[in-house]
């Protein structure tokens, strides 16, 4: 199988899951639940999965936020609330908000509900290493399409994400010198990343110069080594995913990518995402 249209049909139904993160019915419901730092609902519906997750398990499994940030909101979120709490308000949020935008009427929601489901259980059977996807995959299915889809692909986000972190990891990449490469290489815009991850400057500038010590990074982005590096990364990556996709055969993740596009499109469209 061809790991890049894995990983096609991975990112086109991304925004399906992606957009529980940034839709004022997630905020509203956090909130109403005492979460009302600007992260605190972040941290702790993500992690809720684990049960009252400390902050360093959060701050290994995330890996890229400055810890600070990640201890402002826990352990005091689990001071308010409850894990099955926030999971419940988290799911209550995303089907409201992709019901907004028509996402529950697409026609081809049971076909690629189906496909993504088959490969979200495939991942299943590969839970070694994988401790954010481990956690979400003990958790029911919805039992509803749409939610079942969103359930789906937050479990495919999941398990991809701890394949990458286990890449960075084994190529030595830190935290920080993840997020300059990120923002070297264009794809994600450099305000967006400091403001979201918290790092204080003199971190950021300490990453810039580790990355140009190695001849990953120069005056103009990314060196070559360094584009090779970051391409090494994603390929690694789309290859740890394979576990979950390659139930569907090679026809069926092509069909899988093909549907997601629709989906995907649908969230984004609706600016449901900033981008």
């Amino acid at each position: 199988m061809d790991p890049r249209v894995a990983r096609r049909a991975w990112r086109r139904l991304e925004p399906v899951h992606g957009m529980i993160y940034f839709v004022p019915e997630a905020t509203k419901a956090y909130a109403a639940l005492g979460l009302t730092g600007d992260m605190t609902g972040y941290f702790a519906s993500r992690s809720a999965a684990f049960g009252t997750a400390s902050a360093e398990v959060v701050i290994a499994t995330f890996y890229n936020f400055n810890p600070a940030l990640v201890r402002q909101a826990l352990p005091y979120a689990w001071e308010v609330t409850t894990p099955a709490q926030i999971l419940a308000a988290r799911l209550e949020s995303a089907g409201a908000a992709l019901r907004r935008v028509g996402v529950d009427a697409l026609p081809s929601l049971p076909e690629t509900l189906g496909l993504a489901r088959r490969a979200a259980l495939a991942a299943t059977e590969h839970l070694q290493g994988r401790p954010l996807f481990a956690a979400h995959a003990t958790l029911d299915w919805p039992g509803e399409p749409l939610l079942d889809l969103f359930h789906a692909q937050t479990l495919l986000r999941e398990f991809r994400g701890d394949g990458h972190v286990a890449t960075l990891v084994s190529e030595g990449i830190g935290p920080v010198e993840a997020l300059v490469m990120h923002a070297a290489s264009g794809d994600v815009r450099e305000i967006f990343l400091k403001a979201s991850r918290g790092w204080p400057r003199e971190r950021w500038a300490g990453a810039e110069e580790s990355l140009r010590s190695r001849g990953l990074l120069g005056a103009e982005g990314l060196t070559p080594e360094g584009v090779r590096l970051r391409a090494h990364i994603e390929a690694r990556t789309d290859l740890l995913a394979l576990p979950a996709y390659g139930v569907l055969g090679d026809d069926g993740v092509e069909r899988l990518a093909e549907l997601a596009r629709t989906f995907g499109r649908t969230v984004v469209d609706a600016g449901l995402i900033p981008v």
